[in-house]
């Protein structure tokens, strides 16, 4: 079974969470399938300097700088068909709220990539499961709200300590026409209906065998689906 991983960058201020990509890869080898990682030929919104978190005087590609995590294998999103693969991926970081799509900057009133929505409105209409982690849920919602199709969703819960309102997250989420439901770094929400897994994974405080545990599950659960 061949799985897709879709990366919007490299490094969690500005593109895919590095630890939330490298993990899943890691447990989708661990359930004996392969991964094929996927990105976009299109610049990044901007590029931030991980140490001082100041926006850099600079221009990134999306899939330069996910081949990084690939190891330089990485296919562009045009290239990819539900035919292509058996399930899908998306890893967090910023990426998914800048890059992908404007939410970062607009919330739920804003936009998603063409490319990306059609990725997986497809992936929906074939019955194809996507695992979207920390705040990628974001993405499914917004590739969603036109539709009839109203995902259940979670991008953490409101009792333990997260740097995000993820309550503000939820609402966000509902006003797009998806339900939302409170999980913790030790569950992920499965919506059955949908095949969509959620996973919090960042959006809370968490070590990073935490993290590697609620990636894990959902990695799991996504194969379980497909």
């Amino acid at each position: 079974m061949k799985i897709g991983i879709l990366l919007s960058g490299c490094g969690v201020y500005d593109g895919a969470e590095i630890q939330e990509s490298v993990l899943a890869m890691l447990s989708v080898a661990e359930t004996g399938n392969e991964y094929e990682c996927i990105s976009v030929n299109k610049n990044q919104h901007h590029v931030i300097n991980h140490l001082t978190g100041d926006v850099m005087t600079e221009e990134r590609n999306m899939m330069v700088e996910s081949a990084r995590i690939a190891r330089g294998n990485v296919k562009e999103i045009s290239e990819i068909t539900p035919a292509n693969i058996d399930a899908l991926i998306i890893p967090g970081g910023f990426g998914s709220a800048k890059n992908f799509s404007d939410w970062a900057f607009n919330g739920p009133d804003g936009t998603i990539l063409p490319e990306v929505k059609l990725l997986l409105v497809n992936l929906v209409n074939a019955g194809k499961p996507i695992a979207a982690l920390c705040v990628s849920p974001i993405l499914i919602a917004k590739a969603l709200e036109d539709s009839n199709i109203h995902p259940n969703l979670t991008l953490g819960n409101t009792t333990d300590k997260s740097p995000y309102e993820i309550d503000g997250f939820h609402v966000g989420v509902q006003k797009t026409g998806s339900k939302t439901e409170e999980r913790t770094l030790k569950e992920v929400l499965i919506d059955k209906e949908n095949k969509i897994i959620t996973a919090p994974c960042y959006m809370m405080d968490a070590s990073i065998l935490e993290i590697r545990g609620n990636i894990k599950l959902a990695i799991e659960e996504l194969v379980k689906l497909a």
